[in-house]
């Protein structure tokens, strides 16, 4: 069985919903959604009805099951692919979101949440270990097949002691990204074995992108399925490519009650669930120490907040 890279041209379908937006699943997208409503439906009426897609694939074909492992070994090298400094945050990361209780959750702004809760208050618990991390958002404009949409995400900027700075990329919801339909076994397997969070250059986040691009067109290619412009290449690397504003704090901080935050409740529990399983098994957690954080933070208030 040959395993050389597999490039495949056409489109492939996927569904809106996880992957959609800033933190997770369906009801976290925090994408434009009547623009991509729109552009939905324009795409089923006009691509929906070539070929027969009522049946339900869940098995690989010879040759799908060997380019997604061929792909999954590049999963496993990019996961490894990390500087100790973006090791010892991601371990940070962890932590801090199993810190995390219901409690930090209602401070927040008014208005949907959009898991914007979960985000800032990770923000905030960065911040006091030393970090200078804020939530971006960012926004773009439809392009072409490309539509428009908007994302959230944290950063973090590392100063180094030399003289100058690396920003990194933290998304907590990693891989709610990828979520296609009827996906075959294989690249559920390979889902899964994305970090639950991610943390890590632009450079690398690019890889991944790229490599799951690959499998989900692998995937789905198996079902004759097409892709919709909000699952290109394209698109995903709008999220986190376009113009971004960086926050501290939300608009409008005020107190909210448990049942307004249901929803993101049973999110946070959702992603805490995933974070301490991958953590077991990686090691991938590290006690706070914030007399480490000195010269972080003695940098971070000499050092200009920056927008683009």
């Amino acid at each position: 069985m040959d395993c050389g890279v597999y490039v495949a041209t056409g489109d492939m379908w996927g569904r809106k919903g996880g992957g959609g937006g800033g933190g997770g699943g369906g009801g976290f997208s925090h994408e434009s959604e009547h623009d991509l409503a729109a552009m939905v439906s324009d795409f089923l009426e006009n691509n929906g009805s070539s070929g027969d897609h009522s049946r339900h694939y869940s098995s690989d074909s010879d040759s799908g099951l060997c380019d997604l492992a061929h792909l999954a070994h590049n999963i496993s090298y990019y996961k490894l692919s990390v500087d100790q400094y973006e090791r010892d945050l991601l371990a940070v990361v962890n932590s801090l979101m199993l810190s995390m209780s219901e409690t930090d959750l209602h401070l927040v702004n008014s208005g949907p949440c959009n898991a914007s809760c979960i985000r800032f208050s990770l923000v905030k618990l960065l911040r006091l270990s030393g970090y200078d991390a804020a939530v971006c958002s960012s926004r773009w404009q439809g392009s072409g097949k490309v539509p428009g949409g908007d994302h959230e995400y944290i950063d973090v900027v590392n100063y180094k002691a030399t003289g100058g700075s690396d920003r990194l990329i933290i998304d907590i919801d990693f891989r709610s990204h990828f979520e296609i339909a009827r996906a075959v076994e294989s690249y559920d397997r390979l889902l899964t074995s994305l970090p639950v969070a991610y943390v890590g250059s632009m450079k690398r986040l690019k890889k991944f992108l790229q490599v799951m691009v690959e499998a989900a067109r692998s995937s789905l290619k198996q079902n004759s399925m097409p892709l919709p412009p909000w699952r290109s290449l394209a698109y995903l690397q709008a999220k986190w490519h376009s113009p971004y504003e960086r926050q501290l704090n939300p608009d409008e901080l005020k107190i909210t009650t448990a049942s307004e935050h249901k929803q993101c409740i049973g999110h946070l529990k959702s992603l805490q669930s995933l974070v301490h399983s991958e953590a077991e098994v990686n090691g991938l957690l590290k006690p706070i120490n914030s007399e480490n954080n000195q010269r972080l933070k003695f940098q971070r208030r000499n050092s200009p907040m920056k927008t683009l």
